[in-house]
């Protein structure tokens, strides 16, 4: 067993955080009644945010990637699809919150 003090050999650990990864993606699909702006308010991000890291790393190893086709991969189909789908109106008291954590 690897204590918290070994590291992973570099594949190992890449394959991890992939795997890792792949759970938060499902975990959030799963999740479609937890809103962007549950999370932005919860944890200071959200798929949106996924979908921008995801293309800033694609880019960065010379992938090219624009945002939408990032952002289809993290919520699993086109984003206007699962926004008519599953985005709800925002409450004033979420949208409060979410402004007074933005700065």
């Amino acid at each position: 067993m690897v204590s918290p003090n070994e590291e992973f050999d570099e594949q190992t650990r890449l394959e991890l955080e992939a795997a890792a990864f792949r759970r938060l993606i499902n975990h959030l699909d799963e999740r479609k009644d937890v809103q962007n702006i549950d999370l932005m308010n919860l944890a200071g991000f959200c798929r949106n945010c996924l979908s921008k890291w995801y293309r800033a790393e694609a880019e960065e190893r010379g992938h090219e990637l624009d945002y939408e086709s990032a952002r289809e991969i993290v919520y699993g189909m086109p984003y206007a699809d699962w926004k008519s789908k599953y985005q709800t109106d925002v409450s004033a008291e979420k949208l409060e919150v979410f402004e007074t954590n933005k700065d």
